[in-house]
């Protein structure tokens, strides 16, 4: 039986841009080549490997085969690892971060926040910091989109960033039902469904990573705000309910400004926190600190 031969780096680049672009001749426009050269590089490949990645009788397009499949799986690895050594070792040439642009998740606590950014200034004093803070997928969207070195961001459904992102758990934030002393639902305990006959505040996503999702919504009364301060302001006001960060609203529970309803069906949740980063640009050492910072924090 022969040994399966050795495939380049610029072979496996070739095959992925043909299943990314779609065809032979779109991936020759990304990769700036001639068609002979990338069909060249793949004939290349499967006698490299002793397989047929690709059945090119099935459709106009070519179809991976089944072998094809698997390869294109170990193939994304492996262009994965080039690109984390390729980064690493930028950031070993350029040393420390001349700046780190960092967003929050605006369910994260001010206290975490205050305790992160005040430790990084301590050990980054040069380092320059450009802070962001969003809601939902907008955090997501930001690192995808490179506007954003590092986010603290939701729960994984909400993240929602595919391969591109890499994730490390930094606790979470508990999530509890408020409203106004006065309202309806802050009488006493509630029955399972009361909620649904009275208006619920629901922060919206700024980004379309969630277009169509709604979470933790039980009313079908709602007003939509892209602004937790501003939902805050409106809870107090007694213009509806909605689950709040428990520290954001502890001191307005202890003063009789807001009050923590008896909802069955959402006593409490876990706003789960991850630190997000492109899985391309592994982060340096300023934007290293800053996690393991959120990392070691109480929750």
């Amino acid at each position: 039986m022969t040994e399966p031969g050795a495939p380049t780096l610029d072979q496996l680049t070739v095959f992925l841009a043909i299943v990314e672009a779609g065809s032979f001749a779109a991936a020759a426009r990304r990769l700036n080549r001639a068609n002979s050269v990338i069909s060249y590089a793949i004939a290349n490949l499967e006698a490299q490997l002793g397989l047929a990645l690709f059945d090119r009788e099935a459709a106009k397009s070519p179809v991976l085969t089944e072998a094809g499949k698997v390869m294109l799986a170990q193939a994304r690895v492996i262009a994965g690892d080039v690109a984390n050594l390729r980064a690493q070792a930028k950031g070993l040439l350029q040393g420390l971060e001349a700046e780190v642009h960092l967003v929050l998740d605006v369910m994260l606590p001010t206290a975490r926040v205050v305790d992160a950014l005040r430790a990084f200034r301590e050990a980054f004093p040069t380092v320059t910091l450009r802070l962001h803070v969003e809601g939902l997928g907008a955090v997501t969207q930001m690192v995808l989109d490179r506007r954003a070195t590092l986010g603290v961001a939701g729960p994984l459904d909400v993240v929602n960033g595919g391969d591109q992102l890499d994730y490390i758990s930094v606790g979470h934030t508990l999530l509890i039902p408020v409203a106004a002393p006065d309202h309806p639902l802050a009488r006493g305990a509630n029955p399972p469904g009361a909620g649904r006959a009275h208006t619920q505040l629901v922060l919206t996503d700024r980004s379309r990573l969630t277009d169509g999702r709604d979470f933790a919504v039980a009313s079908v009364h709602t007003w939509r705000l892209a602004d937790l301060g501003a939902k805050h302001i409106l809870l107090k006001e007694g213009l509806g309910w909605g689950n709040m960060p428990e520290p954001m609203v502890r001191e307005d529970i202890a003063a009789g400004r807001l009050k923590r309803l008896e909802m069955p069906e959402l006593a409490q949740a876990h706003y789960a926190l991850h630190a997000i980063y492109r899985s391309d640009t592994p982060p340096g050492p300023a934007t290293a600190f800053l996690i393991e910072r959120f990392k070691s924090q109480p929750n």
